[in-house]
């Protein structure tokens, strides 16, 4: 072998430069990789078995109720069902004045109008599924023309699904414009992206989507459709919370937290309540940081609260 070919096959790149890093790729290696998956699910084993129990008190429940996006998302929706839901937040007002009102009614974008008409709860938000929901595949431009759709007709927040297929074909620069081009939409409204976790299956996974989503415009983050399985986890919620710590750290802006589908009981709440506190801090324990997305739990912290079965919702 020539001294010249030894040199050409030494290993080391020779004024060769490296690959240059995309703007997305140089923002994700600002912050710490994602714990693996065992490891998280130790850890929120740990969190559940040591803290929920302290925060099993009327106090939380009453501050759970506050934070209910109260929603209806069926393919039997219609115009009474939907009049009718928004009935019932203005009665609960009445009927139960010493109790905090949900946060947000969550509705498909044919109903903002008549959401926003009927309710007269002062600081109940109308929000919106949008952007071809629950799929997002679609074009673009029809995940504008909906959501604007939806903002003039009275939606005051806007629940968009991340492209999920985007992402993991690494297509990083597709998604952000996708959620940059709806958060321009909104503007100062809020826009919460939908991870659906359950495709992501790895914390290494939803580590990089949360911090994605947050870098492209995302108001909140939250965990799922609530039409696929596996929906919201402990494990998700904790990996979210993570990112969103450090992407406070790192930046100085604070993103809401959702976590959406499959939240069954009282407990469920408390778990999610209990990885926000001890993760993110006082500072989002606010109905403007932490939601619920869940319809079934408004009955069932009712009942806990007032101490007999109540079907109010």
């Amino acid at each position: 072998m020539t001294e010249s070919n030894a040199n050409n096959n030494c290993g080391h790149a020779h004024g060769e430069a490296r690959p240059k890093m995309s703007k997305y790729e140089e923002a994700l290696a600002k912050y710490s990789p994602a714990p693996a998956d065992d490891e998280v699910k130790a850890a929120v084993k740990k969190l559940i078995g040591e803290k929920v129990h302290e925060n099993d008190t009327p106090e939380v429940k009453r501050f759970l109720m506050g934070s209910i996006e109260l929603t209806t998302l069926k393919t039997t929706d219609s115009e009474e069902s939907v009049l009718a839901l928004t009935e019932r937040v203005n009665q609960f007002d009445e009927a139960y004045p010493d109790l905090p009102h949900v946060a947000t009614i969550c509705v498909y974008p044919c109903f903002a109008q008549t959401v926003s008409q009927a309710l007269e709860v002062e600081g109940v938000e109308v929000a919106c599924v949008s952007g071809s929901f629950p799929s997002s595949q679609t074009f673009p431009e029809v995940k504008v023309a909906e959501t604007a759709l939806a903002l003039k007709d009275g939606a005051t927040e806007i629940d968009m699904v991340m492209p999920v297929g985007k992402f993991l074909s690494g297509d990083y620069e597709g998604l952000c414009d996708e959620i940059g081009e709806l958060k321009e939409v909104c503007g100062e409204r809020k826009l919460k992206v939908i991870l659906e976790t359950g495709c992501l299956k790895t914390a290494a996974n939803i580590k990089r989507a949360s911090l994605l989503a947050m870098y492209a415009g995302a108001d909140y983050i939250k965990t799922s459709t609530g039409k696929l399985e596996p929906a919201a986890t402990p494990e998700a919620a904790y990996v979210m919370c993570q990112a969103i710590r450090e992407y406070y750290d790192e930046t100085g802006i604070q993103i809401g937290f959702k976590p959406a589908g499959g939240i069954n009981s009282v407990t469920d709440a408390l778990i999610y309540y209990t990885i926000v506190k001890e993760l993110l801090g006082e500072k989002w324990l606010t109905n403007q940081w932490f939601r619920l997305g869940t319809s079934r739990l408004a009955n069932m912290l009712l009942s806990e609260i007032t101490g007999e079965q109540t079907k109010f919702f």
